[in-house]
């Protein structure tokens, strides 16, 4: 029995995604807690989307290379993400409009590209994950770009948090709101990016939000909302590897599956927030009313 559990650690491509898992997990669960305190989960969703032209366009100039893909869609990302920010502070349209309009006409451009180009069996990897891919090169990637996020995210976290909570407050007191915004902005594109070959580009969105939404049904804690959120996102990341492996499954999308899992449980069995708690204590609130 503890030789079939412990069969995973046995191969180094397991070893691998599991040190990737942990690192990806770990930073998108943190992470989480800004898309869900901002309430800005579809604007990521978007993002997510609008990484497909910038993979595309990367394959035309350089070829499929993962150095090539993996800086066309930050491109992709950071140029339609940012621009929306850049049109709405100069023009009467609103940043949601701004990038539902550049991230679908991109989106649409990058499926017409990659048909031409005849890749659609190598992008499997990039649209769904490949995390027992992953190589010492890209390990030092992750950790990086894992470093520098949950640095940046730590070391900013209460002027961020002004920013969010009460903009206005925050500006009089000298925070640099915008430039704020569009840091976060950009780290979570990064942050995004660095999720790619572990869930690919159209399971990143999972990675980036479930976190921190389970716990936020769990705790009116905001510290515990961004640490929490870490935790959860880097053990079940390295849960998946797991049981993606003793089930002959896909590591990537198992380790979304087993996230939106854990929510469904958080949000039927939560002891403040969850649907059981929210029923038992409707008749009680409704006979309080009626007398």
């Amino acid at each position: 029995m503890i030789d079939w559990l412990l069969e995973p650690l046995r191969h180094e491509f397991n070893q691998r995604a599991l040190l990737a898992a942990l690192m990806i997990g770990l930073t998108n669960g943190y992470a989480s807690a800004f898309v869900v305190l901002k309430k800005s989960a579809l604007k990521v969703g978007s993002l997510s989307h609008a990484l497909l032209p910038g993979i595309a366009v990367a394959i035309l100039v350089a070829g499929f290379q993962d150095w090539s893909v993996f800086l066309g869609a930050l491109f992709a990302a950071l140029l339609i993400g940012l621009g929306s920010l850049a049109v709405s502070r100069g023009s009467r349209i609103d940043q949601d409009s701004a990038l539902a309009i550049l991230y679908t006409a991109a989106f649409s451009g990058g499926i017409i590209l990659l048909r031409r180009l005849q890749v659609a069996q190598e992008m499997d990897e990039w649209l769904f994950g490949n995390i027992m891919g992953m190589r010492d090169a890209d390990l030092w990637t992750n950790f990086w770009i894992s470093l520098g996020a949950l640095g940046l995210l730590t070391a900013l976290h209460r002027p961020l948090l002004m920013s969010l909570f009460d903009a206005e407050v925050a500006a009089t007191l000298g925070v640099p709101v915008r430039f704020l915004n569009y840091l976060l902005l950009a780290i979570l594109i990064v942050v995004l990016i660095s999720s790619l070959q572990a869930v690919g580009c159209m399971l990143a969105l999972g990675l980036l939000v479930t976190p921190a939404a389970t716990i936020y049904l769990l705790t009116d804690s905001t510290n515990t909302l961004f640490w929490g959120g870490s935790l959860l996102g880097g053990i079940s990341a390295a849960s998946a590897v797991f049981i993606g492996w003793w089930l002959n499954l896909e590591q990537g999308p198992t380790i979304v599956l087993l996230l939106g899992a854990i929510f469904l449980l958080a949000f039927v069995f939560s002891p403040k927030y969850g649907l059981i708690r929210h029923l038992v204590s409707k008749p009680t609130n409704s006979t309080t009313n009626i007398q």
